[in-house]
C-alpha cells in the first residue's frame, strides 16, 4: 500500500502542472488574439472614419458647386479639368511652365535650407539662452514679439536686403521657422534638474560628455516640438512668400492659376500643399519619437 501511495502522487502532481500550464498558455493565447483582434479594429477604423468623413465632404462640396452663381469647380470637374496636371506631374516646357511636381519640388529645396539653417540657429541660441537665466529673461519678451510678426511682414526686408526672390524665400522660412526652436529649447535646457548637473560633478564627467550624454537627452523632447511647430510654419510660409516673390514653386503656381482663371489647377495644388504638409509633421513627430525613444535619460 505504501508503494502505490508514493507512486501515485507524482503523476497527480504532474497532472496538475501540465492543467496550469495548459490553463495559462490558453489566457495568454487569449490575450495575444483580443489584442491583435483591437489593433486590426483599430486600424480599419483609422482608415474608415478620414474615408468617411471625406467622402461627406466630397458630396456636401459637389452639391455647393451645383448652386447657382457658383464659380467654384466641383471635385468631378476638378479631376476632370486637371487630369493632365496629376498624371503628368513632371511636365517641363521651360521656364515657368512645369508640372506640379516641380513646383513642389522646387518649394520643398526652399525650404530645406532655410529650415535647416533655422534648426542649426535656434537650437545653439536656444541652449545659450537656457543655460543662463538672466540671458533667458532679456531676451524672451523680444522672441515673443518677433515670433508674432506674420511670415509676410518679413518679406519687403528681406526683399530689400537680398534684391532676389530666391534668397528672400528663404529669408522668409528661417526667420519663421527659427523662434519656435529657440523658445521650446531653451524652456527645454531651464527645466532640466540640476541633480544631472551635481551628479556630473560628482561623477567629474567633461563638458562635453555632459553635452552629449545629459543635457540633450534631456532637452531632446522640447527641442523636436519645436522642429515639429517650425516646419509647419514653414511649409506655410514659403507658400505665401512664394506668391509675391514668383518664379517655380507652388505659391506661384498657386496665384498663376487664380490669374488665369484655372480653378481646378488651384484646387489640385492646395490638395498636393496639405498632402506634403501632412508628411512634413507625421514625418517629424516620427523622428522625434525615435530619437526620444533613443535619449530617455
Amino acid at each position: 500500500m505504501n508503494t502505490i501511495e508514493m507512486k501515485s502522487v507524482p503523476v497527480a502532481s504532474s497532472v496538475l502542472d501540465s492543467t496550469v500550464k495548459i490553463n495559462s498558455n490558453l489566457e495568454f493565447g487569449s490575450s495575444v488574439d483580443s489584442d491583435r483582434a483591437a489593433s486590426r479594429k483599430n486600424a480599419i477604423l483609422t482608415i474608415l472614419l478620414p474615408g468617411f468623413a471625406l467622402l461627406i465632404f466630397g458630396i456636401l462640396w459637389q452639391f455647393y458647386s451645383r448652386m447657382q452663381d457658383v464659380t467654384l469647380p466641383g471635385p468631378i470637374q476638378t479631376i476632370t479639368d486637371s487630369k493632365e496636371l496629376i498624371l503628368h506631374p513632371w511636365f517641363d516646357n521651360g521656364a515657368n511652365d512645369k508640372g506640379i511636381g516641380w513646383q513642389l519640388l522646387s518649394s520643398l529645396q526652399r525650404v530645406a535650407i532655410g529650415y535647416s539653417c533655422a534648426s542649426f540657429v535656434g537650437v545653439i541660441l536656444g541652449i545659450l539662452i537656457g543655460k543662463s537665466n538672466l540671458a533667458f529673461k532679456a531676451v524672451d519678451p523680444i522672441f515673443q514679439v518677433l515670433r508674432t510678426i506674420p511670415p509676410l511682414g518679413w518679406l519687403p526686408i528681406s526683399l530689400a536686403a537680398f534684391n532676389k526672390a530666391g534668397p528672400s524665400a528663404v529669408f522668409v522660412i528661417f526667420i519663421t521657422s527659427l523662434w519656435p526652436i529657440i523658445i521650446n529649447t531653451s524652456v527645454g535646457i531651464m527645466r532640466i534638474p540640476k541633480d544631472y548637473e551635481n551628479i556630473s560633478k560628482v561623477y567629474q564627467i567633461n563638458g562635453i560628455r555632459y553635452f552629449y550624454k545629459i543635457l540633450l537627452p534631456a532637452a531632446a523632447p522640447y527641442i523636436f516640438t519645436g522642429l515639429r511647430i517650425s516646419i509647419g510654419m514653414a511649409w506655410l510660409a514659403i507658400v505665401a512668400a512664394e506668391m509675391l516673390t514668383g518664379g517655380v514653386g507652388i505659391g506661384f503656381f498657386i496665384w498663376d492659376s487664380w490669374n488665369s482663371s484655372r480653378l481646378s489647377d488651384l484646387l489640385v495644388a492646395l490638395v498636393f500643399v496639405g498632402l506634403v504638409g501632412l508628411l512634413l509633421d507625421r514625418g517629424m513627430g516620427f523622428v522625434g519619437k525615435f530619437f526620444g525613444s533613443k535619449s530617455e535619460v
